[in-house]
């Protein structure tokens, strides 16, 4: 294939034909992608699904035909649910509540393999799904799992022996609305794990015509939005109680005043005053940051710090969320995915809670556009630079010809919305380069991208790729950079709570004349649970000058003596206090 003076290879061509951008009336356009450095040729990811025994197969409900839910997919759960180490697999279908197909449990053995576990683990339900949290609500070291999706939220408790019970009604959970992401967190810091949920809109069924005329899957500005939920952990835990209840707390904390189309939730300090703050995306409108006022309330002040709209001042289609510290001011800087015919948002912290909209200055402002859904930053290749995956995949048809995106996972309905995924390499100053076209394992193939987890599943420092997208088959890619240096992984836990990994811990690791920061967090990306353990990358750099530990509630403990290539679990309470 020729486009102006530039050759492709057939395998470059199937790549390049799932980049074509549409801007509204103004047609297709194609960028010449940047020059690739040979270092990077080789592909990053290696397809495994097949080789680790990984089943799950989508096929989303056709019936009723254009029903929103069902082209909305649906996330995953990397979590160690029988403390054996090593992470295991959540599956969730999405659509309809009486559909017949069921989430599916991946219990990952000693050699990497995965056994299907669902019959009689009690989390084999059926359909309706979208979101999942994992989350220990009752400290006893055994995390917990909700599922969230159209008109249903349920919370299973972690029984022991890969057993869950269903415990939503006896807890005081009731969500009849859409939900779509959910986030555990402390937000009092009482040592109790809280709740939010996102919700959708108020959908009724309906099918709505696209450009042509044609019936199509309806956008969010069709139906009015829903309130956020929060719920406040009142349990009353001493070591192994199963006296776990929560009480709504939307209305007396602010969040559950204010409607919208939510889609992706993250609770993590942006502001750096040690209290947990919650980050919502909204599809279509502008996202809401709450800000922790440390009294039970939060307000919204996604507008005034930078954060709700772009640098043009538009909300966008804001759907997924990636976190990482890209500008070492130990605050995390914000990636969203958005429609095909936007961009994708990039903020970064200046002045500590206030945010930038840094998208073209770093490298992030591309040719090559997509509907992104899950999206995850972190250091693939280890060289202290985090780097940059998202999903993609439409919400609405194209308006070519579907033979650019026709896939045999996908089938001649959903082939009009299919899109290839993206990877971009973080550079030094927190800047990005494109390296999709030399993925063709996790790119190069049209899919209709929905959910993305990231972690580092085989415990060898290389963070993998789980993605499900909203048909066909569910994709494990394992880590293969060629060259990959040093790494750190850290899991914080607070004996006091069970032994519990302690999320919203922030971790700042100082090597090498540099610094870095992460967090025990598993909420982000969109509908997604993901590995909380904090990852570092080190390049050449084979030791750790210290770790300074933030505690949920604000304490501070440094931490020295730490090997590197391994996985290190600290203990509150066994640093030196600061």
């Amino acid at each position: 294939m020729y486009v102006g003076l530039w050759k492709f290879s057939p395998i470059q061509t199937a790549c390049l034909l799932g980049f074509v951008s549409f801007l509204g009336a103004g047609g297709l356009y194609l960028r010449r992608p940047a020059p690739t450095p040979k270092s990077s040729v080789s592909p990053w990811f290696k397809d495994v699904t097949e080789q680790v025994n990984l089943e799950f197969q989508r096929v989303p409900d056709l019936d009723p035909p254009y029903f929103m839910p069902s082209a909305m997919g649906a996330g995953s759960a990397l979590f160690d649910y029988d403390n054996d180490g090593r992470l295991d697999i959540y599956l969730l279908q999405d659509g309809e509540n009486d559909a017949k197909a069921t989430n599916g449990l991946f219990h990952q053995e000693p050699d990497g393999r995965f056994t299907d576990v669902t019959s009689g683990s009690g989390l084999g339900i059926t359909g309706g799904g979208m979101g999942v949290a994992v989350g220990d609500v009752n400290n006893d070291g055994l995390p917990d799992v909700l599922v969230c999706g159209y008109h249903n939220v349920r919370l299973f408790l972690n029984r022991g022996q890969g057993k869950f019970r269903d415990i939503t009604q006896q807890v005081g959970i009731k969500n009849p609305y859409w939900a779509t992401s959910a986030a555990f967190f402390d937000y009092d810091r009482d040592g109790r794990l809280d709740l939010v949920i996102v919700n959708y809109v108020d959908y009724v069924d309906k099918v709505c015509p696209d450009a042509a005329g044609r019936d199509d899957y309806c956008g969010p500005a069709s139906f009015a939005g829903t309130a956020s939920q929060l719920y406040h952990n009142i349990s009353d835990l001493p070591k192994g109680s199963k006296n776990v209840r929560f009480t709504d707390v939307s209305l007396a904390s602010g969040i559950g005043r204010v409607t919208g189309p939510g889609l992706g939730v993250t609770a993590l300090d942006f502001d750096g005053d040690n209290w947990q703050d919650i980050f919502i995306t909204q599809d279509a409108q502008s996202n809401r940051l709450w800000l922790n006022q440390h009294n039970g309330t939060f307000k919204d002040e996604a507008l005034i710090r930078g954060i709700a709209v772009n640098s043009a001042g538009q909300p966008q289609a804001n759907m997924g969320i990636a976190l990482a510290d890209l500008n070492a001011s130990g605050l995390p800087s914000v990636y969203v995915t958005h429609l095909t015919e936007e961009s994708n948002t990039l903020w970064m912290p200046g002045v500590p809670g206030i945010f930038e909209d840094r998208t073209t200055q770093t490298g992030l402002l591309t040719a090559r556009r997509g509907t992104g859904f899950g999206t995850v930053m972190s250091d693939f290749n280890n060289d202290g630079f985090p780097d940059l995956a998202l999903v993609n995949g439409r919400v609405q048809r194209t308006s070519t010809s579907s033979s650019l995106t026709t896939s045999a996972d996908i089938g001649t309905h959903w082939s009009p919305y299919a899109e290839t995924n993206q990877l971009f390499a973080g550079i030094r100053g927190g800047k990005f380069r494109e390296i999709t076209m030399n993925n063709v394992p996790f790119c190069g193939t049209p899919n209709i991208g929905r959910g993305l987890a990231c972690g580092d599943i085989w415990n060898d420092g290389g963070m993998a790729l789980l993605s499900t997208p909203l048909v066909g088959p569910a994709r494990l890619y394992r880590d293969k950079v060629a060259g990959m240096g040093h790494w750190l992984e850290v899991r914080a836990i607070d004996p006091r709570q069970g032994g519990r990994d302690a999320y919203g811990t922030r971790i700042t690791l100082k090597a090498g004349g540099r610094q870095q920061t992460s967090w025990i967090n598993p909420a982000y990306s969109m509908g997604n649970s993901n590995d909380p353990r904090a990852h570092f990358g080190l390049g050449s750099t084979n030791r750790v000058d210290k770790l300074e530990v933030f505690w949920p509630d604000g304490k501070r403990e440094t931490f020295s003596g730490i090997p590197t290539n391994r996985i290190v679990t600290l203990q509150r309470g066994k640093g030196h206090p600061q």
